[in-house]
């Protein structure tokens, strides 16, 4: 039986679902950027090196000057999706086994813990304060309760089962608003860095 808050939490989902298609709708209708410069390379090359080598944290100052906070970000992001996972499959009335449950519990918790220390530092560091809003914010604490809850629904089962849905609407009707939203445009802006850069002749 699908209880009250599982309908919320789907209802939640289809919202959210939407609201990215919606974005991602406007972003093709908006095409390529023009660019009216000759070419010097080829746009599909820069694209390859935007989503592939260019990732490389080597590429990036922001990333290999800070090697732990980069490091951390990719273990919260990983959580985070192996979160979403379980969700779609307690949704479905699919449970991961009792052993594995145990592991994708640990491994949570770890992410979970990642994103507290990427928070902490945001709050501790002065120039990280200067740089973040109430969204920076609001997102970190509500993907991270997020992980949390999902560590208890694991562990405990259906008594977590109502804070649990409640905690995953939450996040999902506020993914399409903030900063969330870059699970989306985040493929779109490598992409067209890719195009630009490609077509410059500076990525190969």
């Amino acid at each position: 039986m699908v209880s009250w808050y599982q309908w919320v939490a789907l209802g939640a989902l289809a919202y959210c679902l939407g609201s990215l298609l919606y974005h991602l709708v406007k972003i093709i209708r908006l095409g390529k950027p023009v660019d009216l410069a000759r070419p010097a390379g080829t746009e599909s090359a820069g694209i390859r090196y935007s989503f592939t080598q260019g990732m490389s944290p080597l590429k990036k100052e922001s990333a290999y000057l800070h090697l732990p906070t980069y490091a951390a970000g990719l273990f919260y992001h990983g959580g985070t999706f192996l979160s979403i996972l379980v969700f779609l499959l307690s949704l479905g009335g699919l449970a991961f086994p009792s052993g594995l449950r145990w592991i994708v519990a640990g491994i949570v918790v770890l992410t979970s813990l990642a994103g507290l220390f990427i928070l902490i530092k945001r709050v501790a560091l002065p120039k990280m304060r200067s740089l973040s809003n109430p969204d920076d914010y609001l997102s970190n604490l509500l993907v991270t309760g997020f992980q949390g809850m999902t560590v208890a629904f694991l562990l405990i089962g259906a008594e977590a089962g109502c804070p649990y849905y409640l905690v995953a609407t939450l996040l999902l009707l506020y993914m399409p608003l903030g900063k969330l939203r870059h699970l989306l445009y985040f493929f779109a802006a490598r992409y067209q860095l890719g195009l630009f850069f490609g077509r410059r002749g500076v990525w190969r």
